[in-house]
């Protein structure tokens, strides 16, 4: 049998630390060359949540959450990478993609599955305008409850409205749930731009959206403007069912413009999926990275072994 020198059991044990003790963020990059683009994430854990007393929030998985709304130099760059029919233009460059419907951000999210080799989200179709056809049951996603609406091999997907509610308003630390998107249930105060912790792009403090990494402070979780900026698209139906392509979606946020109760966690509006608003955008959601506790499993088996080893001398 191979065992392992002390050396070799060292360097796992300082890979699995410098691996934990790394920031949460990560960044994905999608593209082809002269049109790459990132996208930010936080992991969103504590899997098994409570739910709110909204009813929304419980997630029994761990998943992670784009920090950003996504951008419209994210929509340009992707249709220049060969995604097609998903147009978004009422904004520019890092402001957040808008005038964009449910479909067309399916779309791109799918884009982001199948460019990276992996399996489409959505059972979309294109011809002449978008539809959507539910996966069968042992196609659709289940952990949690039966999703028609998501493949159970999406990587990357838009975030139900559970997954968003929760890396918006859940606190961790305390078990429970704030009312505002920012760590706290206190009104945050209206900006029009900056990263300040208890602020918000709201209330007419601006005349449009801001660009998507300043639009003001964090939630628990570490994203941004999931309260103010822009609405963002649910992937949810509206009445949770998902058991119909066309019902309305579930839309959360509250834009630049909107008084401070939509940007609380018992504010909910929907649109149908087709439509399209100035005020409306999105930002997506995938599983998690590969656990630390692989690379902390990985280390202790080592040492196990060079121990075995030792005590065999």
């Amino acid at each position: 049998m191979k065992v392992h020198s002390a050396s070799f059991v060292v360097a796992v044990l300082f890979a699995a630390f410098t691996f934990s003790t790394q920031p949460s963020a990560q960044a994905d990059t999608f593209g082809t060359s002269g049109n790459e683009f990132t996208i930010d994430f936080v992991n969103i854990s504590n899997a098994g949540n409570i739910a709110d007393s909204t009813t929304y929030g419980a997630v029994p998985y761990e998943y992670r959450a784009s920090t950003y709304e996504i951008t419209q130099d994210a929509i340009t760059k992707a249709t220049a990478s060969g995604m097609a029919n998903v147009t978004a233009g009422a904004w520019t460059g890092n402001q957040p993609a808008a005038t964009i419907s449910w479909y067309e951000a399916a779309a791109f999210v799918n884009f982001l599955n199948t460019s990276s080799g992996k399996t489409a989200a959505y059972n979309l179709t294109y011809s002449g305008s978008w539809s959507m056809a539910l996966w069968s049951s042992d196609q659709a996603w289940t952990t949690g409850g039966t999703n028609r609406y998501r493949n159970k091999d999406a990587y990357y997907f838009l975030p139900s409205e559970n997954e968003w509610y929760k890396a918006a308003y859940y606190n961790a630390a305390g078990t429970n749930y704030f009312l505002y998107p920012t760590a706290s249930s206190t009104a945050p105060t209206a900006v029009a731009s900056g990263t300040n912790a208890g602020t918000a792009v709201y209330d007419s403090a601006a005349t449009n959206p801001a660009i998507v990494d300043i639009v003001g402070g964090l939630s628990p979780y570490g994203t941004m403007g999931q309260g103010g900026n822009v609405f963002e698209w649910n992937e949810s139906a509206f009445d949770g069912s998902n058991s119909s392509s066309s019902e309305g979606r579930a839309i959360r946020g509250g834009g630049w413009s909107d008084a401070e109760g939509e940007l609380r966690s018992s504010a909910r509006n929907f649109g149908v999926p087709s439509s399209e608003s100035f005020n409306v955008g999105f930002r997506v959601a995938s599983v998690p990275e590969p656990s630390t506790y692989v690379l902390v499993l990985m280390g202790a088996g080592a040492l196990y072994l060079w121990k075995r080893r030792k005590s065999s001398l």
